[in-house]
């Protein structure tokens, strides 16, 4: 097997995939773009190293992210090499455990994704199974015991010398504020193992749901158990509790865990409210969760700011990609009329934008001019003493700087994306 990960085929694929991932550099600080120039010096050298087991896994540069609750999380990232590395042997390991991952798994497996997870949870939901046990593992991926971890992928893999690789990855110490801590226990996020590693250890919990014939959808680290009552939930909860501690020794956060209704219950990003159709009692639909709202317009609002330094062309094309993956993501739920609202606060935020780039009086109404405006008009609210953002709002921008001029600037409204 280790001859197989060493491959030239394996390792073309895992560096154009590392490429094309991009990400930050490690404690070497060498970047990616870097990566293909030391291949060439010294990657004959390393193969073989890989394949005598006398590699060196440089260590992992620890950064915190900070999350939208006000903690951190604690990424790991390797050094470029190193992830080159952990991305072959990741090519090489998920045909393996691939093909007995479970139907209801669907985080960081090709061919699933977060929407099929979502799907699932509704027809569980309108099926009538609306006790929802809600479990949260408390900080999994620093949680997951190595041991367990090689004792369930020994069992598949023999390769004497591709274990002793995974356990140098598994067990390589990370730099934190300039120190190096030991790792007994845990698997970094950042690296290209850590999606499958966490899959490869909760398919047990899988195995046992499915033995229970139990409903469940899991995305990561993230599941819920569909039942009919309360009473259920509370003994399918207690039972889950002692499998996840004796078996796979994995905690739980009870603070964020519960029994939930499906109105009170949230799943990667969306919430459930009642349909209200005739003759449909009892069914739920998707909305966005009110705080993916906010953060949403943050960020809109982040880019529209007049004082940062950027071209107008520039500022759209970062808009569109924000507003496209977002309504990728969440087109699921009916969000037309709030999209509506949020359309016309953002095009006057790019008409405030415009406004502040004229800056002078003399251009401005020149400008106004050259969009239609009469002269006597135009030099008055070129003159005006209203703020920037009155005059966006107000008609002589909204009638001028219309949707369609936005438009054949290069803006994709929020609902014309939409309705794609």
């Amino acid at each position: 097997m280790i001859k197989q990960l060493t491959s030239k085929k394996n390792l073309n694929e895992a560096y154009l995939q590392v490429y094309r991932n991009k990400g930050a550099g490690g404690v070497d600080d060498i970047q990616v773009t870097e990566l293909k120039s030391i291949l060439q010096v010294s990657g004959q050298r390393q193969n073989e190293q890989i394949e005598r087991g006398t590699y060196q896994v440089s260590p992992i540069k620890g950064v915190e992210i900070p999350k939208s609750n006000g903690k951190a999380r604690l990424l790991g990232i390797p050094t470029v090499v190193d992830r080159f590395y952990q991305q072959a042997l990741h090519q090489v390991l998920q045909p393996i455990f691939e093909p007995n991952f479970r139907k209801h798994s669907y985080g960081f497996r090709p061919g699933r994704n977060a929407h099929q997870a979502l799907q699932q949870s509704l027809e569980n939901i309108n099926s009538g199974y609306q006790d929802i046990l809600d479990i949260d593992l408390k900080s999994f991926f620093d949680e997951v015991e190595h041991y367990i971890l090689l004792e369930l992928i020994y069992k598949k893999v023999k390769c004497k010398a591709t274990m002793k690789l995974l356990r140098l990855f598994l067990r390589t110490p990370i730099l934190i504020n300039g120190k190096l801590q030991k790792r007994r226990k845990g698997v970094p996020q950042g690296s290209p193992l850590s999606p499958l590693l966490s899959n490869i250890l909760l398919n047990e919990l899988d195995k046992e749901l499915e033995k229970r014939g139990h409903r469940y959808v899991r995305y990561a680290d993230d599941f819920s158990i569909y039942v009919k009552s309360k009473k259920s939930a509370k003994r399918v909860g207690n039972s889950i509790y002692k499998f996840l501690r004796d078996k796979l020794q994995l905690p739980i956060n009870r603070e964020k865990s519960g029994i939930r209704r499906p109105s009170t219950f949230e799943v990667l990003g969306y919430s459930f409210v009642s349909t209200y159709k005739k003759g449909e009692k009892g069914k739920y639909q998707f909305v966005v969760k009110k705080s993916k709202w906010e953060e949403f317009k943050s960020k809109l609002k982040q880019l529209t700011k007049k004082t940062i330094p950027m071209s107008f062309d520039e500022r759209i094309q970062r808009i569109n990609w924000l507003i496209r993956g977002w309504i990728n993501y969440f087109k699921l739920a009916s969000i037309q009329t709030k999209l509506k609202k949020l359309d016309e606060w953002l095009r006057n935020r790019l008409r405030y934008c415009i406004w502040h780039h004229w800056k002078k009086p003399e251009r401005k109404r020149k400008n106004l001019i050259r969009l239609g405006v009469k002269q006597g008009m135009a030099y008055a609210w070129s003159r005006t003493r209203m703020g920037g953002w009155a005059v966006a709002c107000s008609p002589i921008l909204g009638t001028t700087i219309t949707a369609k001029r936005l438009k054949m600037r290069g803006y994709v409204s929020l609902v014309e994306y939409y309705k794609m």
